[in-house]
Protein backbone atom coordinates (compact mmCIF):
# COMPACT_ATOMS: atom_id res chain seq x y z
CA UNK A 1 0.00 0.00 0.00
CA UNK A 2 1.30 3.46 -0.89
CA UNK A 3 1.24 6.46 1.39
CA UNK A 4 -1.72 7.94 -0.55
CA UNK A 5 -3.89 4.83 -0.15
CA UNK A 6 -6.02 4.47 2.94
CA UNK A 7 -8.12 1.65 4.20
CA UNK A 8 -11.35 1.89 6.07
CA UNK A 9 -11.83 -0.50 8.92
CA UNK A 10 -15.47 -1.24 9.54
CA UNK A 11 -16.97 -2.77 12.66
CA UNK A 12 -16.97 -6.56 12.65
CA UNK A 13 -20.03 -8.35 11.32
CA UNK A 14 -22.23 -9.71 14.10
CA UNK A 15 -22.63 -13.47 14.07
CA UNK A 16 -26.03 -14.98 13.34
CA UNK A 17 -27.66 -16.12 16.58
CA UNK A 18 -29.59 -19.00 15.08
CA UNK A 19 -29.92 -20.36 11.55
CA UNK A 20 -33.63 -20.83 12.05
CA UNK A 21 -34.37 -21.88 8.46
CA UNK A 22 -31.93 -24.82 8.83
CA UNK A 23 -33.47 -25.90 12.14
CA UNK A 24 -37.11 -25.32 11.15
CA UNK A 25 -37.08 -26.04 7.40
CA UNK A 26 -40.81 -26.75 7.15
CA UNK A 27 -41.62 -23.39 8.72
CA UNK A 28 -39.18 -21.68 6.35
CA UNK A 29 -40.73 -23.41 3.32
CA UNK A 30 -44.21 -22.44 4.52
CA UNK A 31 -43.06 -18.81 4.92
CA UNK A 32 -41.69 -18.82 1.36
CA UNK A 33 -45.04 -20.16 0.08
CA UNK A 34 -46.95 -17.62 2.18
CA UNK A 35 -44.76 -14.78 0.89
CA UNK A 36 -45.29 -15.90 -2.70
CA UNK A 37 -49.06 -16.07 -2.20
CA UNK A 38 -49.16 -12.64 -0.51
CA UNK A 39 -47.42 -10.86 -3.39
CA UNK A 40 -49.90 -12.02 -6.04
CA UNK A 41 -51.79 -9.16 -7.64
CA UNK A 42 -49.69 -6.42 -6.02
CA UNK A 43 -47.53 -3.99 -7.95
CA UNK A 44 -43.86 -5.01 -7.46
CA UNK A 45 -42.71 -1.52 -6.47
CA UNK A 46 -45.58 -1.03 -4.00
CA UNK A 47 -44.90 -4.47 -2.56
CA UNK A 48 -41.25 -3.58 -1.94
CA UNK A 49 -42.12 -0.16 -0.45
CA UNK A 50 -44.42 -1.87 2.05
CA UNK A 51 -41.70 -4.40 2.94
CA UNK A 52 -39.09 -1.67 3.34
CA UNK A 53 -41.33 0.49 5.53
CA UNK A 54 -42.27 -2.35 7.88
CA UNK A 55 -38.62 -3.40 8.06
CA UNK A 56 -37.58 0.17 8.93
CA UNK A 57 -40.08 0.24 11.78
CA UNK A 58 -38.99 -3.20 13.01
CA UNK A 59 -35.27 -2.43 12.57
CA UNK A 60 -34.72 -5.57 10.50
CA UNK A 61 -31.37 -4.99 8.79
CA UNK A 62 -31.53 -8.20 6.73
CA UNK A 63 -34.96 -7.35 5.29
CA UNK A 64 -33.91 -3.74 4.61
CA UNK A 65 -30.90 -5.02 2.68
CA UNK A 66 -33.01 -7.50 0.73
CA UNK A 67 -36.01 -5.32 -0.08
CA UNK A 68 -34.14 -2.14 -0.97
CA UNK A 69 -32.09 -4.20 -3.44
CA UNK A 70 -35.23 -5.88 -4.81
CA UNK A 71 -36.97 -2.48 -5.07
CA UNK A 72 -34.07 -1.05 -7.05
CA UNK A 73 -34.09 -4.13 -9.30
CA UNK A 74 -37.86 -3.59 -9.84
CA UNK A 75 -37.15 -0.04 -11.03
CA UNK A 76 -37.83 1.88 -7.83
CA UNK A 77 -35.84 5.11 -7.44
CA UNK A 78 -33.14 5.59 -4.82
CA UNK A 79 -34.79 8.89 -3.88
CA UNK A 80 -38.16 7.31 -3.02
CA UNK A 81 -36.46 4.55 -1.02
CA UNK A 82 -34.43 7.10 0.94
CA UNK A 83 -37.47 9.30 1.63
CA UNK A 84 -39.63 6.38 2.79
CA UNK A 85 -38.50 6.65 6.42
CA UNK A 86 -39.78 10.25 6.41
CA UNK A 87 -42.76 9.70 4.12
CA UNK A 88 -45.04 12.01 6.10
CA UNK A 89 -42.75 14.93 5.30
CA UNK A 90 -42.09 13.61 1.77
CA UNK A 91 -45.64 12.84 0.66
CA UNK A 92 -45.06 14.42 -2.74
CA UNK A 93 -42.76 11.51 -3.69
CA UNK A 94 -45.65 9.01 -3.55
CA UNK A 95 -49.09 8.51 -5.08
CA UNK A 96 -52.17 8.69 -2.87
CA UNK A 97 -52.56 4.92 -3.29
CA UNK A 98 -48.97 4.35 -2.14
CA UNK A 99 -49.47 6.69 0.81
CA UNK A 100 -52.56 4.72 1.85
CA UNK A 101 -50.54 1.50 1.68
CA UNK A 102 -47.63 2.97 3.64
CA UNK A 103 -49.97 4.32 6.31
CA UNK A 104 -51.75 0.96 6.56
CA UNK A 105 -48.34 -0.74 6.82
CA UNK A 106 -47.45 1.42 9.80
CA UNK A 107 -50.80 0.80 11.51
CA UNK A 108 -50.61 -2.98 11.05
CA UNK A 109 -46.93 -3.09 12.04
CA UNK A 110 -47.25 -1.01 15.21
CA UNK A 111 -50.26 -2.65 16.83
CA UNK A 112 -48.98 -1.60 20.25
CA UNK A 113 -50.34 1.86 19.44
CA UNK A 114 -53.82 0.37 19.37
CA UNK A 115 -56.00 -1.14 16.70
CA UNK A 116 -55.75 -0.20 13.03
CA UNK A 117 -57.69 3.09 13.01
CA UNK A 118 -60.89 3.14 10.94
CA UNK A 119 -59.71 6.18 8.98
CA UNK A 120 -56.46 4.43 7.98
CA UNK A 121 -58.33 1.31 6.88
CA UNK A 122 -60.98 3.35 5.04
CA UNK A 123 -58.31 5.35 3.18
CA UNK A 124 -56.70 2.10 2.02
CA UNK A 125 -60.10 0.66 1.09
CA UNK A 126 -60.72 3.74 -1.05
CA UNK A 127 -57.61 3.03 -3.18
CA UNK A 128 -57.58 -0.78 -3.21
CA UNK A 129 -60.34 -3.11 -4.38
CA UNK A 130 -61.13 -5.73 -1.73
CA UNK A 131 -59.07 -8.57 -3.31
CA UNK A 132 -56.03 -6.29 -3.66
CA UNK A 133 -56.54 -4.93 -0.14
CA UNK A 134 -56.62 -8.48 1.20
CA UNK A 135 -53.33 -9.18 -0.61
CA UNK A 136 -51.83 -5.96 0.77
CA UNK A 137 -52.79 -6.89 4.34
CA UNK A 138 -51.30 -10.34 3.75
CA UNK A 139 -48.04 -8.81 2.44
CA UNK A 140 -47.80 -6.51 5.48
CA UNK A 141 -48.44 -9.43 7.82
CA UNK A 142 -45.86 -11.65 6.11
CA UNK A 143 -43.06 -9.04 6.18
CA UNK A 144 -43.73 -8.49 9.88
CA UNK A 145 -43.28 -12.23 10.45
CA UNK A 146 -40.05 -12.24 8.41
CA UNK A 147 -38.82 -9.23 10.41
CA UNK A 148 -39.35 -11.08 13.65
CA UNK A 149 -37.27 -14.03 12.44
CA UNK A 150 -34.56 -11.71 11.12
CA UNK A 151 -34.30 -9.51 14.20
CA UNK A 152 -34.57 -12.30 16.78
CA UNK A 153 -32.02 -14.53 15.03
CA UNK A 154 -29.82 -11.54 14.14
CA UNK A 155 -29.71 -12.41 10.45
CA UNK A 156 -26.80 -10.65 8.78
CA UNK A 157 -27.41 -8.03 6.06
CA UNK A 158 -25.14 -7.28 3.16
CA UNK A 159 -24.96 -10.62 1.39
CA UNK A 160 -28.22 -10.58 -0.57
CA UNK A 161 -28.35 -10.45 -4.35
CA UNK A 162 -31.57 -9.03 -5.92
CA UNK A 163 -34.03 -11.77 -6.80
CA UNK A 164 -32.08 -14.36 -4.82
CA UNK A 165 -35.21 -15.57 -3.01
CA UNK A 166 -37.74 -14.53 -5.66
Amino acid sequence: MTMTETTTEYAPESPVRLEWARHAPEVYKAMIRLDSAARKGLDAKLYELVKIRASQINHCALCLDMHTKDALAAGESVERIIQLSAWEESRHFYTEKELAAIELTEAVTVLTDGFVPDEVYERAAKWFEEPELAQLIAAITVINAWNRFGVTCRMTPGHYTPGQHG
